[in-house]
């Protein structure tokens, strides 16, 4: 019975960082995906045989931007996705520098003042590297228990909120 008592806590603490280490997992799995589904749609246009222009970035509430598209697909499986950060970085933005430091201009949205700056393509001017950053502040699914003794409960903290940053980048034609 004592070893119940001992034990119990433990187990406890370990299922419930099982459950957020799975929740965690399953975040990362989405903001991987998200940039990438952005990045591929921010290089097409020139190089299709319609040889239409490269869409827009924002805003956010278009649903012909890049933004829109990033921050669509992280809406159906995270909760709070609009307060996501997203930096786009595109050859449609306009392009600064010169020869081989040349890189496209970004914009972001969503709340936050980080911002990250692409690296130039190795193959500067022919290509240009378009980014999609996503910045997700995830907060744990069970944050925290109490314990329950007979000095009073024992407040144990599993995991704190975790701040995921992904970035894709792909060439586009120049």
């Amino acid at each position: 019975m004592i070893e119940t008592a001992l034990l119990l806590p433990i187990l406890l603490l370990l299922a419930f960082n099982a459950i957020n280490f799975g929740y965690f997992f399953f975040v990362a799995i989405n903001l991987a995906v998200a940039p990438r589904t952005g990045v591929q749609f921010s290089i097409i246009g020139e190089a299709t045989p319609v040889n239409i222009p490269l869409p827009p970035a924002g805003p956010s509430t278009s649903q012909v931007s890049v933004s829109y598209l990033t921050y669509q697909d992280m809406l159906g499986v995270l909760s709070g996705s609009a307060n996501a950060r997203v930096q786009v970085c595109s050859k449609a933005l306009g392009l600064n520098g010169t020869l081989t430091s040349t890189r496209a201009n970004c914009v972001q949205f969503g709340p936050g003042s980080e911002t990250y700056t692409p690296e130039a393509d190795p193959e500067a001017p022919n290509f240009i590297l378009n980014r999609v950053d996503v910045v997700y502040q995830v907060q744990p699914i069970i944050p925290s228990f109490e314990l329950p003794t007979p000095a009073g409960p024992i407040p144990l903290t599993l995991v704190p909120s975790l701040r995921f940053h992904r970035q894709v980048s792909m060439r586009a034609m120049g």
